[in-house]
């Protein structure tokens, strides 16, 4: 059985962007083209740079995210530059030493094309790969198109809101966690409340899905990164990838990451898990060879957890009651996926959740009067 597979809405089939072919070959016509992309990037099985060269465009060169090109690389593993085995055309990385393209990278082209499956959570970075070519773009005026493409978590808005003291590349603007947006009407917010550098405004036209509404539920063709390996770590990643800054593991190194938690020196355990490197997933995941003793999650409730439309907390609270060295709980990290250093703060106090919520308030109610703004989709 397949583990990711296209499904469609209640109104009749989820279009991306991509696939809508006739809505914008007509600008690609006589251009000369650079792609954003990676191995997400499809129109149905075949690829956009292959659809795109076959249809007799002139693509000059791909710059690609975290990842990779072809998506098989580590989080946090430096993206090389490089060619395409399949085409011969340069790679340009823009996960490394170079997030954002330079003028010589954009030298000679005409329009820019960015499509790139995203999951709708602040700190997955194909966020700020899309900020950093929309700025870049607008340094050089060039125009860029972005092919829309459905949210899977696009159902729900939780989480505090970035502060400007925790931006960095897992948070460049002040969003919740989870936004509720696609990375269309993402790109849409960011010029239109002027978030680029010195207030630039990108030259930007979205190719918007059709059939998509923010209550649809879009299981996603194909994985969009390594670690998030089917739709159960989809819906849980909001959740628990505050793990990664913290001294818990998450599972990677193990066949599912982002269903699992936990530590070689947590307690009061009746799974264990063994993280081993897996090459392509987590070459060198935390506690490697080490038994952690931890929480299942694989069979956790996945309805239940669309129906509350919430990050949960509880994962964290459990952990931290579990873990015997609280000062060595929490890493330098965990302000920066949370974008402030409150939600640190509280865990330690043992704030309930109840109050935790309440201080996202103010933030979520502000930011859901901007993002009204943008939306695309009922």
């Amino acid at each position: 059985m397949a583990i990711f597979m296209a499904v469609t809405a209640a109104k009749g089939q989820i279009v991306p962007g991509a696939c809508r072919t006739q809505a914008y070959f007509h600008l690609l016509d006589g251009k000369k083209i650079a792609l954003v992309a990676n191995h997400t990037s499809l129109i149905g099985v075949t690829h956009l740079l292959d659809t795109f060269l076959l249809s007799g465009l002139d693509v000059k060169k791909v710059f690609t995210p975290e990842h990779g090109f072809r998506g098989d690389l580590d989080a946090g593993a430096k993206v090389p530059a490089g060619r395409d085995a399949k085409t011969g055309l340069p790679v340009i990385s823009l996960y490394g030493k170079k997030v954002k393209p330079s003028p010589a990278d954009l030298s000679g082209i005409d329009l820019v094309v960015f499509d790139v499956q995203d999951v709708g959570v602040r700190f997955y970075t194909y966020l700020s790969t899309l900020s950093y070519m929309m700025e870049a773009c607008a340094e050089n005026n060039i125009p860029l198109l972005v092919l829309d493409r459905p949210n899977p978590n696009g159902f729900y808005i939780d989480g505090p809101v970035l502060e400007p003291a925790f931006r960095s590349f897992v948070g460049l603007h002040p969003v919740p966690v989870v936004y509720g947006m696609t990375i269309g009407e993402y790109a849409l917010m960011v010029n239109g409340e002027h978030w680029l550098r010195d207030s630039l405004h990108c030259t930007l036209t979205v190719i918007p899905c059709t059939g998509y509404s923010h209550d649809s539920l879009y299981h996603l063709p194909v994985k969009p990164s390594p670690n998030l390996v089917d739709m159960r770590s989809v819906y849980l990643y909001p959740s628990l990838a505050f793990f990664e800054g913290t001294a818990v593991s998450v599972g990677r190194g193990t066949p599912f990451p982002f269903q699992v938690y936990g530590h070689p020196s947590m307690q009061g355990c009746s799974f264990h898990f063994i993280p081993r490197s897996m090459p392509g997933m987590s070459l060198h995941p935390p506690h490697a060879g080490k038994i952690c003793c931890g929480t299942d999650l694989r069979n956790y409730d996945t309805i239940a957890l669309l129906e509350k439309k919430e990050l949960i907390l509880d994962f964290l609270f459990d952990a931290y009651e579990r873990f015997p060295d609280k000062n060595r709980f929490f890493n330098s990290f965990f302000d920066l996926l949370a974008g402030t250093s409150a939600l640190r703060e509280q865990i330690k106090n043992r704030l309930s959740e109840e109050d935790i919520r309440k201080s996202w308030l103010p933030g979520l109610t502000k930011f859901k009067e901007i993002r009204k703004k943008y939306l695309l989709y009922p």
